[in-house]
């Protein structure tokens, strides 16, 4: 059976080429970089914003894995960003419809719920967060993730192609979850959080009140996007309290993160399981990034969001992986 892998040289391309190559799938890998030799992968250069060359490259695959996008709003202009994440995939779905392809799985986003990159303060209605909950996107790169599952779906009325979008939270390669520089990372946090739950319910409540006017005022001023923020996002001078970073970004993600090799196992399961539809799906380590109680990171950090409609135990993720669990086994087997 042979794969079209868009985008397969990227961060997470790269994972996912080595584990379909390993599961037995003859992979072909398209991405727009000159010059790239892989091993026991073809590789051609391609624009997923040409439908004429997307086709070409299609044709004589059983399946498609659609990874490549602009993976962020700092790097590029909103409409750059849009065109080639929501036409490069229309253009995708509609060259495999056209040669008969029957099984499209995407890289989506977990910001096609309107978290890390948006522009307003977020309370989701309950947790843990699953694929029924309202979106509420603010910003082009969420915008355009929520649109490419709305593809999804339209391909799967017009032409029958089952499959799956996966809302990746942050992907992290083994290296990176296992360097001192994390761990180092979490025990800070750890210690700040520990520190501010053992303050007075007023001083927390003081302090949440600065934070939240903070965050507001930071997002509304876009300087999560391109230009302003296409040299990094630039925390310096905005709030002087060390859990600003922890209140203004990481809680914007829920503490959510996949190990690499998870995000690929995802794939692989979502490619060769057998069900049919259109399925958004959450995938994210077993623990949030922490490895903190998920129910204090609730009450400390969104106090208007008490509603569980599942329990957790311990630093179970906030962000639940039932559906894919389900749908196509995805079971987490790595984590801080």
């Amino acid at each position: 059976m042979k794969v079209l892998v868009t985008g397969g040289i990227g961060a997470v391309g790269k994972a996912v080429v080595e584990r379909l190559i390993h599961s037995g799938w003859d992979v072909r890998v398209i991405d727009r970089r000159e010059g790239v030799e892989l091993e026991n992968a073809e590789y051609q250069t391609s624009d997923i914003t040409n439908y004429a060359d997307i086709r070409e490259k299609v044709r004589g695959c059983d399946a498609v894995v659609h990874l490549a996008a602009i993976p962020n709003p700092l790097a590029v202009s909103a409409p750059e960003l849009f065109h080639i994440n929501v036409t490069g995939t229309y253009n995708v779905y509609e060259a495999a419809a056209d040669e008969g392809i029957q099984r499209v799985v995407q890289a989506s986003s977990i910001n096609a719920f309107g978290c890390f990159w948006g522009t307003v303060e977020i309370a989701p209605n309950y947790f843990p967060i699953d694929e029924e909950h309202p979106t509420c996107t603010t910003d082009a790169y969420s915008f355009s993730k929520e649109l490419v599952e709305d593809i999804a779906a339209y391909y799967w009325r017009r032409a029958g192609i089952s499959g799956a979008s996966f809302r990746f939270p942050g992907v992290w390669p083994k290296t990176f979850i296992d360097s001192d520089n994390v761990q180092q990372r979490v025990e800070q946090s750890r210690t700040l959080i520990d520190e501010f739950a053992s303050q007075p319910e007023a001083e927390r409540i003081r302090r949440l009140a600065a934070l939240r006017a903070a965050t507001i005022d930071f997002r509304a001023r876009k300087h999560m996007e391109y230009p302003l923020g296409h040299g990094g996002i630039k925390r310096e001078g905005v709030s002087d309290d060390p859990l600003f970073g922890a209140y203004a970004f990481e809680r914007f993600n829920f503490w959510s993160y996949i190990d690499e090799r998870d995000a690929a196992q995802g794939i692989d399961k979502a490619l060769s399981a057998e069900y049919e539809g259109s399925h958004p799906l959450f995938i994210n380590a077993k623990h949030n990034s922490l490895n903190y109680d998920s129910n204090a990171l609730v009450n400390l950090f969104f106090p208007e969001s008490q509603v569980w409609t599942a329990p957790l135990r311990g630093a179970e993720t906030l962000v639940s992986n039932r559906k894919a669990h389900s749908l196509i086994g995805f079971e987490p087997e790595y984590s801080i």
